[in-house]
């Protein structure tokens, strides 16, 4: 028996002679957090679409919680938050959320603890027009934490917050999957996801180019790793002669290395001893690897 929540296998979707996804194949665990990536147009709100049972898909099969999108089942196990949340401005915070979750099948009084868990039990019997986006966006996550969903469909949840509103939006992203709801998320926001999801999928033109943990996205790649070390005063020529590698700011040497080249260009490194001061190891980041993936890897 699997966990996997959401299972795609050879999905496709095609309007007329245009193919918004073709052959896509992802599966997404309960307690998951999968990043899904990729430019406007290159697939992600059709898939999102699929999945929510909105449109039907033109080749292969979706399921969500064993259950065909769009059915009572499926969508007694999805939650969606769409990237422009939109609520009755003349609720309030509590009024809002508790149609929610009779809507859901739950009672009334469910919407306070919800309301206090997200941070917002201060701001509860306000009209929901005197709110911020932030706010909002906090209500939305309110709203798909309803009934403990399996699935949880995000599309850009942090778009237009601040930065101690995303973090917050991230923290509750957390507790969904800490209790085993399956979470994607559709951003363009790369470091962000980069340190809060397990997995990233990367479509491009319609097509899975990438599926993988970050780890095992940089091995695939295998893109160069940048040193930069710091050199002790007067030191710098010095450590160039004998490492290779460019130097920045006169004090610094940065060095370019394969990944399986590290630990002997690391090892070199503290055979220099005194001359180096300090050491800064930086593996590819997302957004280079999505260049990569995504085939726009700048030379």
């Amino acid at each position: 028996m699997t966990d996997d929540v959401l299972i795609v296998e050879g999905l496709g979707k095609s309007h007329g002679p245009v193919t918004a996804l073709a052959d896509v194949d992802l599966r997404l665990a309960a307690g998951q957090r999968l990043a899904l990536l990729g430019h406007n147009g290159a697939g992600k709100t059709t898939l999102i679409k699929l999945a929510l049972g909105l449109i039907a898909p033109s080749a292969g099969r979706i399921t969500v919680a064993g259950a065909r999108p769009g059915s009572r089942a499926a969508r007694a196990a999805t939650a969606y938050l769409p990237e422009a949340v939109a609520f009755h401005a003349s609720l309030t915070g509590r009024e809002q959320l508790a149609l929610f979750a009779r809507l859901a099948g739950e009672p009334a009084r469910a919407a306070g603890p919800l309301l206090e868990r997200v941070g917002l039990a201060h701001a509860a019997d306000r009209r929901i027009r005197t709110w911020s986006k932030g706010m909002r966006q906090r209500l939305g996550i309110a709203q798909a934490m309803l009934g403990r969903p399996r699935l949880a469909l995000l599309d850009e949840p942090a778009s237009g917050l601040d930065p101690v509103s995303r973090h917050d939006l991230y923290a509750l992203i957390d507790e969904m999957a800490q209790e085993g709801t399956a979470v994607l998320i559709a951003s363009h926001a790369l470091t962000e996801v980069e340190a809060r999801t397990d997995r990233i999928a990367i479509l491009s033109g319609g097509r899975l180019v990438a599926n993988d943990t970050l780890g095992g996205l940089r091995a695939r790649a295998a893109m160069p790793i940048r040193l930069r070390l710091v050199a002790r005063d007067g030191a710098a020529e010095e450590v160039q002669a004998r490492l290779g590698g460019r130097r920045v700011n006169g004090a610094s040497v940065e060095i370019l290395c394969a990944p399986q080249e590290k630990m002997d260009t690391l090892g070199r490194i503290a055979a220099l001893g005194p001359l180096v001061a300090d050491l800064e190891v930086t593996p590819p980041g997302l957004e280079a690897l999505y260049r990569h993936y995504s085939g726009e890897e700048k030379p």
